[in-house]
This record gives structure tokens, sequence and C-alpha cells, in this order.
């Protein structure tokens, strides 16, 4: 490795665009006796899908690490040693707790603040503060943007949306404070342009940069200057995350010329992005994963599909929308369907942690050091069920998590008790916030 050391903040920077790097191992101190070598810094990620799952055909028999793989976990075949399946893990605001019905709304909600949602549709709705946000405000600071927030959704803050709730519940996991939901963006133009276009994504902007060359050209020369200075193992890194941001950068371009297709006015994807379900969600786990690998934030929350989302997966050879297949009746033929729609959005998922265990940091890769949350606030969807969830954990969490294996935990344990043991994992110890006990135990 070269000898040369440079910041950790180190960016390079060309017209209309400023790109962070990856970790290199010039960032890194030498390790010595005194002074061990730093080690990379946590992320987390909080990633929400809707109207739960058919429960038989996700939750795991046996425990520990010698559980049996079931037909919707399938495709984490690759990945079972990454991750650990949770059960008994209760969303206890999803329930009506007197309110009537919402129970989507609720879920929404309550997934990353276990408060319960007041039902409103109008501008005074108020939640609770939600875990991402917790890590924001504690450690936000270290990284250009204090997290960030995306959904597949475009967003709707006003209207009702469920019985009597707020469209924000369903549109938003982070809330800030009980009466501040932060906006997501589904849009992965406009996210691309916030991480490497200096934040900047106005319209006039935006056309601004399409007279220019590329953000990677823009920047191409101080990059060949800086690889030349950087130790073998750094320039292949480099090169790797220099070939990924093109990439991302071509797919976009790509998705705005491809025709819009038929899709349910209740889905309400906006113009620009891409027409393929599928690359919309690679790319936004795509941005992800580089919004990671540059450290701009190390807190994302991600919606797949709002809760009451309708969207037909046709992909899958479901042309029922998604919730009203939900309400499945225990008829077979929605149940395969049903299933169909969990096994497809894993496999997105697993694409996404496959992309992270791909980019190599320090001793390890990204997964190493990230925690992946993935699940929903629903587990059987015909009653709206919230208690024994479909959720899932990858990473270790810089060495923190043991994973490969399945635990169940006694009945009606919170959510949030996931949550806070996260945060601690974070650098937040001893968070307390909705409905959680404490942190969970067992975890490493």
């Amino acid at each position: 490795m070269s000898s040369m050391r440079i910041s950790r903040r180190t960016v390079l920077k060309g017209i209309g665009a400023t790109v962070a790097l990856p970790l290199l191992e010039a960032m890194l101190p030498a390790a010595s006796a005194a002074a061990p070598a730093a080690q990379a810094p946590r992320r987390m990620a909080f990633i929400m899908f809707p109207h739960g799952a058919w429960m038989p055909s996700w939750m795991p028999t046996g425990q520990g690490p010698d559980y049996t793989m079931t037909p919707c976990l399938e495709p984490f075949g690759e990945h079972r040693k990454d991750m650990i399946v949770f059960g008994n893990l209760l969303c206890d605001k999803g329930y009506p707790n007197g309110d009537g019905a919402g129970d989507h709304a609720r879920a929404g909600g309550a997934y990353l603040t276990g408060a319960q949602p007041r039902k409103t549709a109008g501008a005074n709705f108020s939640c609770g503060v939600s875990a991402d946000q917790i890590a924001a405000s504690r450690l936000g600071d270290r990284t250009r943007f204090r997290s960030l927030e995306l959904a597949i959704d475009r967003y709707r803050a006003t209207g009702n949306c469920d019985s009597g709730y707020s469209c924000v519940y369903e549109h938003t996991l982070s809330w800030r404070n009980p009466t501040s939901p932060l906006p997501t963006e589904s849009n992965p133009r406009m996210v691309f342009d916030r991480l490497f276009r200096g934040g900047q994504a106005d319209a006039e902007t935006s056309a601004r940069n399409d007279l220019r060359s590329s953000v990677l050209d823009s920047v191409l020369d101080e990059a060949n200057n800086l690889s030349r200075r950087l130790g073998g193992n750094d320039q292949r890194k480099l090169d790797q995350f220099l070939t990924g941001i093109r990439e991302v950068e071509q797919r976009i371009a790509r998705a705005a010329t491809l025709a819009p297709v038929d899709v349910p006015p209740d889905f309400g994807r906006p113009a620009g992005v891409p027409a393929d379900l599928t690359e919309h969600m690679r790319l936004m786990y795509d941005l992800m994963a580089l919004a990671f690998q540059t450290d701009v934030t190390r807190i994302i929350t991600f919606i797949v599909a709002r809760e009451g989302s309708d969207f037909r997966y046709r992909m899958v050879g479901v042309n029922e929308g998604h919730h009203t297949l939900s309400h499945h009746q225990n008829r077979p033929a929605n149940l395969a369907k049903l299933k169909a729609i969990n096994v497809y959005l894993n496999e997105q998922l697993a694409y996404f942690i496959g992309k992270l265990k791909s980019i190599k940091e320090a001793e390890g890769n990204l997964l190493n050091n990230s925690m992946i949350a993935f699940g929903s606030a629903h587990s059987d969807p015909n009653r709206h069920a919230h208690d024994d969830l479909p959720i899932l954990l990858f990473g270790q969490g810089g060495g923190s998590i043991r994973t490969g294996r399945y635990m169940r935990m006694p009945p009606r344990t919170p959510l949030n008790n996931l949550w806070i043991a996260m945060l601690e994992r974070f650098g937040v110890p001893n968070a307390r916030f909705g409905d959680g006990t404490g942190a969970l135990q067992g975890l490493s």
C-alpha cells in the first residue's frame, strides 16, 4: 500500500459535481500497538414492504442456525449466513387500540416509531419520533446528509388515504418529531443529483446539468491524478467505485428515454423514473449502496411500496392489486399470488445485499459494517394482524451482531426493542421511544 495518507472527507470536485470517495486504505491511519487501524463506520437502513406475507411460506421451522428455509426466504439462500430471521415481534400500535379502522395508515406510521398515530386526515397529524431520526439527531452531523428518505411511490402528505387517516402516515417512515414527517424521494435522477451534484436537484439545475458532461466526466482528471498516487488496492477500489457510478448514471439516462407503461393511478409513479419496476427498485438500491460507500450518509429509510398500495405485479403473473389480494380469504389461488409477490420483493432485496457484499471495505465488506432491517408492520394481512411480523436483519453491524440464525422471541416482543438494539450498536445507547421496553437481547 502507498504511504500516502488522505482525509476521509476527501472529495472529487468538478463543474457542478462533488463526488465523495469510498473508504480507502489511504484514509486509515497505519496500525500500531499504540494506535490500531481505524474501523469502518457503521450504517443502517430500515426498509419496509406493505401488506405482510403468507406467513406459513415465510416463517422457518426449527431454531438457531439449523432452521429450515421457507419458499419466501429462498431468494436469500446465498446470504443465509448474513441474516437473522425474527419471530414474535409485534407492532402493537398498528392495531386500533380504540381508533377503529385504518390499519394500513397506522402500520406505516408505527413501523419505526412504535407510537399510535393520531386519527386525522387533516394537518393536525401526529405520530412519534422514529428510530432513524433518533440516530440522525445524535450522529447525523458526521456525514454530508443526516439521513436519506427514499420510496418507490411518489410522496403524498395531504388527503385521506385510509379510513380517516392522513396520507402522510403511509408515505413516510421518518419522523423528526411527532409532528414533523420527512418527505421521501422516489425519482432516482433526483437522488443522484442530490448525492453527486451538490444537493441541488431543482428544474433549473437539472436542465443546466444536462448541457454539461456527466458527473464522472467532470471529475475524471482529478480522479486520475488521485489514482496515480494511491496504492494498488486503493486504485482497484477507486476504479470499481467510479465504474459503478458510471453504470448508475447510464441506467438513469436510459430510463428517461423509455416509454411509460400503464400503472394503476394508486401507484403514483412520477415522470422521470424507470418505466420498469424492477429497474426502479434496483436503481434505488444501487443509490443506497453508493450513499453508504461514499459515507455521505449512514442512515437510510426506504419504502418499497406504501401501505395500502394496490400495485399489480404483472411481472410475476399477478394481475390483481396487492392490497385487494392481501385479503386472501385463505383461497389457494390468492395465497399463491401473495407468496409470488413476497418472493419478488425479496429477490430485489437480495440484489441489494449482494451489492453490499461485493464492495470491499477495510478488512471485510460494506455489509459487514451495516445493519439492514427489512420487514412489514403486518403479518397476516387478511386479518390485519400486527404480531409475529416478517422481519429480517442483514449485516454484522461492525462485528456486533451474530447472524446466520432464526431468533424466535417471547410472544409480543415490541418491534421497537430491535430498533433500540440497533441504535445501541450504531452509537446511541439507552434510547427510549414509542412502545419499546429496552434493547432486544441476544443479537451478539
